[in-house]
């Protein structure tokens, strides 16, 4: 395959679904595999922490004025998460990767005189001294990963994390967390966001599965039924993501292009779709409504937000359905195949299956990165990589779980999935 060859027009779908084919699922591992060693050979930042990987696969250059590479949170965390997979699938190496990245969360991210864990850090000082709720979700799910691969200072980050989410951000009558704080933990506005949120929702899952604490189901479930339950039924499954303090929806918001972009964001809908069918599975199905709306949004969203002249998703949507930054980004790809394969292992609807080959087949043709390593980050509309948002390939986590959801039962998470045996080849 090429990156310039166009998506076809017609998908085949006769057959067994690609992921009872031994094959596919060989390719899926491959695919898994060369993307952990794509970020492994360069990853660790001997000063701590992780750099951020370029399109070659090298350390991306500190910023000027920079006296040192800040290490945000979110990928701090993500490829503690990432390389507790890869441990899990019997990777040599992940241990230290892991074991490197837990160190650098308790002695450098965290805030030892305030409590709570910082958004950015360098060598020296936090770079950004905030506390967001985005970041201390992905704390709770490095925590939880951690703690399924037997981590010795598991326990203690899963405490800390969890105190905190509940003592800082939970707001218990909404059922769903605040957003951000300073420092000291003066409040930085009345902002609410569905997508902390939702990340949030996965992490809880996780921690669920590695405590057995079903308070964490609780929280998870009670955040579901307000973001969509609630707010996406309203509006005929398109997922609103800005909300005011009371969490009424604040459809004129526009922040962050990379974390709050104005509209409606289509890759949100696609992974919501994903985690409820975990959340039905976790909650013994006994929430029938959340296999509803796993399907709605899904199919929701393949309507609206995918370009069928050139293929891909557009990055967002105006409350309109009208494109509105109508760039591509990898992650609602990886999104939108991991929800087409559990929907299709619950529901025998062939559209799950057909979306599931489209959208490898656009992602195979467009994102892959076949010479260098990777998955190109952003795309334009005429399909060519660019970088307006993000610089390089700092993400492993999307594609990495895109590539192994579909391998494994649709009961659980990754870690569970494959701390279980349920990866079958």
């Amino acid at each position: 395959m090429t990156t310039s060859q166009s998506a076809p027009a017609w998908i085949g779908t006769l057959g067994p679904r690609f992921v009872e084919r031994p094959h596919h699922r060989r390719w899926l591992v491959s695919e898994a595999q060369r993307l952990l060693d794509f970020y492994a050979v360069e990853l660790i930042n001997p000063k701590g922490g992780f750099f951020s990987i370029g399109d070659d696969g090298k350390p991306v250059p500190t910023i000027a004025g920079q006296s040192s590479p800040e290490r945000p949170i979110h990928e701090t965390t993500r490829q503690v998460h990432c390389y507790a997979v890869a441990h899990l699938m019997g990777v040599p190496g992940a241990d230290r990767i892991v074991d490197h990245g837990m160190r650098f969360l308790w002695e450098r991210h965290r805030d030892p005189t305030h409590g709570g864990y910082h958004w950015g850090v360098d060598d020296h000082k936090p770079t950004n001294p905030t506390k967001q709720a985005y970041g201390h979700a992905f704390v709770l799910l490095a925590a939880s990963s951690a703690k399924i691969v037997g981590h010795p200072n598991a326990d203690r980050l899963l405490a800390d994390i969890s105190e905190v989410l509940l003592s800082r951000f939970w707001e218990k009558e909404p059922g769903a967390t605040s957003e951000e704080y300073n420092a000291d933990w003066s409040p930085l506005g009345d902002y609410r966001g569905q997508n902390s949120n939702m990340h949030l929702t996965e992490a809880l899952m996780a921690a669920f599965e590695a405590t057995g604490d079903s308070n964490y189901l609780s929280m998870a479930e009670s955040i579901a039924s307000l973001i969509i339950g609630k707010h996406a039924r309203s509006e005929d499954w398109r997922v609103a993501e800005h909300f005011r303090s009371d969490w009424q929806v604040d459809r004129d918001y526009a922040g962050d292009p990379m974390f709050r972009p104005a509209g409606t964001t289509p890759g949100h809908a696609l992974e919501w779709s994903r985690l409820l069918v975990q959340l039905w599975e976790l909650g013994s199905r006994r929430h029938a409504w959340m296999l509803e709306a796993a399907k709605g949004l899904f199919l929701k969203t393949v309507s609206i937000g995918w370009d069928n002249a050139t293929g891909g998703f557009y990055y967002t949507l105006d409350w309109n359905d009208r494109p509105d930054r109508a760039d591509r980004f990898w992650w609602p790809c990886a999104e939108g195949i991991a929800a087409a394969a559990v929907l299709g292992s619950v529901d025998p609807d062939p559209r799950f299956e057909e979306w599931y080959r489209r959208i490898w087949d656009f992602t195979t043709n467009h994102l892959i990165d076949h010479v260098r390593g990777g998955w190109f980050h952003e795309i334009g509309p005429d399909l060519k990589p660019l970088s307006r948002v993000f610089v390089g390939k700092p993400d492993l986590y999307h594609a990495l779980q895109a590539s192994l959801i579909p391998l494994l039962p649709s009961n659980g998470s990754i870690t569970r999935g494959l701390r279980d045996g349920g990866m079958r080849l």
